[in-house]
């Protein structure tokens, strides 16, 4: 048995919810647009068909897309026998499915630094080799984050989340958003959680409740225009997101939607967080405006599952993120600790600061 399907017999004996996983010489993934009314696996075979996975959203979230980035590069290796040539292409396809979630180009990478200088069987094993260290690490991340986050959530707190950030989303246990909130609740922390659906593909309603009912963590469900009425009713003490892109500065691209709760968290100081891996960061972006926003097929948007939910003709906009300034951003939870502002400082000490 080789050391990638090891990691993935120990991931499932932990009970971890994998979005995505090797199986023979092959990759499998939950369709995560069937989800909840089914269950469903999907087979991987060529690179090119995970690109197309990660773009139609069968496989989505920042976590896990960028995991993607390992398992499609050892898959190139692996059914290509290890010819470098094969393992570039890879990497050329998947950068290009999703742009503005920087784990992904990190990750791919990543891997290329591991494979260079080898080929055949010796690519292969560098590139598993790499894969396993990137895998229990971002594994590793979650739960670091989440013990961080937790810290932050106190005893009844009623806690709203947007879009889906959680363990279908990242390396299995909870993601972003959702390893701070399964972590309060596995401290014996009384939370009820308010999941607002995130429209057009109701991540929310899809696959966080299905994530937070497997959990056994108590729930609600609300539409996106919903937050800013229940926080003017004091119906909510705190917001917990996650994150596709952090600039150095602090300024958040998260799922579209995100930038309108932290506006009404403001108003009504409501404390907002971000959860993040330190991988997340760009420090190469200055600030938010610099991001690529991603703009997707507004056909989403007048349609839900191939059916058609407005007039014929009718034009529709769908900027997949949107950008939350870090002045509305309460802290920044990292496995290496909570970062506060001023972030343009405190975040650069995360190239430095230890795994805590």
């Amino acid at each position: 048995m080789s050391q990638l399907q090891d990691l993935v017999q120990d991931f499932k004996e932990r009970g971890l919810l994998l979005p995505i996983w090797f199986e023979g010489r092959s990759l499998k993934l939950i369709d995560q647009i069937k989800l909840p009314l089914s269950e469903e696996v999907c087979r991987v075979d060529r690179v090119s068909d995970l690109a197309m996975a990660i773009k139609n959203m069968t496989i989505r979230g920042s976590g896990a897309i960028g995991t993607c980035g390992a398992w499609g590069l050892y898959l190139a290796a692996v059914q290509s026998e290890g010819k470098k040539e094969d393992v570039q292409e890879a990497a050329r396809q998947l950068k290009q499915t999703r742009p503005t979630a920087v784990n992904l180009s990190k990750t791919i990478d990543e891997m290329l630094g591991a494979a260079s200088g080898s080929d055949g069987v010796s690519l292969i094993v560098n590139l598993e080799n790499k894969a396993v260290e990137i895998l229990s690490r971002q594994l590793e991340f979650e739960y670091r984050l989440g013990e961080h986050g937790a810290a932050l959530i106190e005893d009844g707190d009623r806690i709203l989340t947007h879009c889906h950030s959680g363990a279908l989303a990242g390396s299995g246990y909870g993601g972003r958003a959702l390893s701070v909130i399964r972590k309060a609740h596995e401290n014996g922390k009384r939370i009820h959680v308010f999941t607002s659906e995130t429209r057009p593909y109701l991540q929310g309603a899809r696959i966080t409740a299905y994530e937070l009912k497997k959990f056994g963590i108590p729930h609600t469900l609300l539409t996106d225009g919903m937050s800013g009425y229940c926080m003017s009713q004091g119906m909510i003490d705190k917001v917990v997101v996650g994150s596709d892109r952090v600039a150095s500065n602090g300024d958040l691209a998260n799922k579209v939607g995100t930038y309108m709760h932290a506006l009404a968290a403001r108003e009504h100081d409501v404390p907002f967080y971000t959860a993040t891996s330190s991988h997340t960061v760009d420090f190469d972006c200055p600030r938010g405006q610099d991001i690529e926003v991603e703009y997707r097929d507004s056909r989403e948007v007048t349609s839900f599952l191939s059916i058609r939910t407005s007039p014929k003709g009718t034009k529709a906009l769908y900027p997949s993120f949107d950008i939350t300034p870090h002045s509305m951003i309460s802290g920044i939870i990292t496995e290496k600790g909570v970062i506060q502002a001023p972030y343009s400082t405190n975040l650069q000490k995360l190239n430095h600061a230890p795994v805590s």
